[in-house]
């Protein structure tokens, strides 16, 4: 009998799923089922949801920390939250809730530098939260309406952002002047020197740089989007026309548009390798295969009754694409661009992520 209960006690049974209690792998795929409120962490290896974790109200968007300890949940709710749901992995368990105060409708996430970029839609801003000192310590506004998904650049410098009734992507560059606008080096932009000194004076407290936002215009619905592996190009698809954007990053223009035909356009993903771009479609079920080099249309993989959330595989070899209607998540093979299996998790799964442990 009490082999029988300890065997009962290490598996729950959840919509005809069970969820074995085994450590947290690693890579683990972080995925969340937004109607049932909860993270789900699936073993990548076996395709099964391992653990379950509380994500609070409307949960959209995930993003982990780069050691692969925590991850970070944004609460959506279209105005009505201002959470971002945090996880400890190895502990599987729910921590307090990153509170934003005035900020709305938190969205897209970003991990970079140490620190958790996001978005807050009703406020026009994207912001910065430190962990280390559980405050958010900065703030920028983007002056675009539905600033939805945000990414980061590795080396901090760079900020892009889709803006989603705007139909406009957002460049943010850092420059050297507090102001923005040309180099601090430029004539006239600097600061007066101190009395009898000849390096610049800054006022205590003073920023040292500032932000020059470029902002594009892409399509109607213009939400999904993603920088190509050599940080040449930014690809955004726009869900109202079906078409993509195609954006030369150094010269800040529109270098193109392609007819790409996904109406109801959610997620794109460049693959890892860069040659071919996935678009996700909520209204057909469809990841349309874009030739990168191209910019054609070489494929459609239906997957379901509606495809959202796009993920590569840390390796390149799959993607992860999240089928929010039919509660899984169809993992398409990179070569045969075939389904190569399927991960039955909670209800309506969408954003996802990848937690490593270093």
């Amino acid at each position: 009998m009490r082999r029988i209960f300890r065997l009962a006690a290490s598996a729950i049974l959840w919509a005809g799923t069970v969820v074995v209690a085994q450590p947290t792998p690693s890579p683990a795929l972080l995925v969340l089922a937004k109607q049932d409120r909860m993270l789900d962490i699936v073993d990548p290896a076996t395709l099964q949801v391992v653990a379950r974790i509380p994500a609070g109200p409307d949960p959209h968007e995930v993003v982990a920390s780069a050691d692969g300890r925590y991850a970070y949940a944004s609460n959506y709710g279209f105005g009505a939250y201002h959470t971002i749901a945090v996880f400890d992995l190895a502990a599987r368990k729910a921590l307090n809730p990153i509170d934003v105060g005035i900020l709305r409708s938190p969205h897209g996430l970003a991990w970079a530098g140490g620190k958790l970029y996001f978005t807050a839609e009703i406020n026009k801003i994207i912001g910065r939260y430190d962990p280390d000192t559980k405050k958010i310590d900065w703030l920028l506004g983007t002056g675009q309406n539905r600033t939805h998904m945000i990414m980061v650049s590795k080396d901090l410098d760079h900020i892009y952002t889709s803006n989603v009734v705007s139909g406009t992507i957002s460049l943010i560059d850092r420059t050297e002047n507090p102001e923005g606008g040309a180099s601090s080096n430029a004539p006239g932009t600097m600061p007066p020197s101190p009395p009898g000194g000849t390096a610049p004076y800054m006022p205590e407290g003073r920023p040292t740089s500032g932000w020059n936002e470029t902002v594009l215009p892409s399509g109607p619905g213009s939400e999904g989007f993603d920088v190509s592996p050599d940080g040449h190009q930014l690809w955004a698809a726009n869900a109202g026309d079906g078409t993509v954007t195609v954006i030369d990053i150094a010269e800040k223009k529109v270098a193109g548009h392609i007819d790409a035909d996904v109406p109801g356009a959610n997620r794109l993903k460049f693959t890892l390798d860069g040659k071919r771009v996935l678009i996700s479609s909520l209204r057909t079920g469809e990841v349309t295969v874009v030739d990168a080099a191209s910019r054609r249309v070489i494929d459609r993989i239906k997957v379901g009754h509606g495809a959202a959330g796009i993920l590569m595989q840390p390796d390149g070899a799959r993607a992860y694409v999240a089928c929010s209607p039919d509660h899984n998540v169809a993992v398409i093979d990179l070569k045969t661009l075939k389904i190569a299996g399927r991960i039955e998790t909670g209800a309506g799964p969408d954003g996802m992520a990848w937690a490593v442990r270093h």
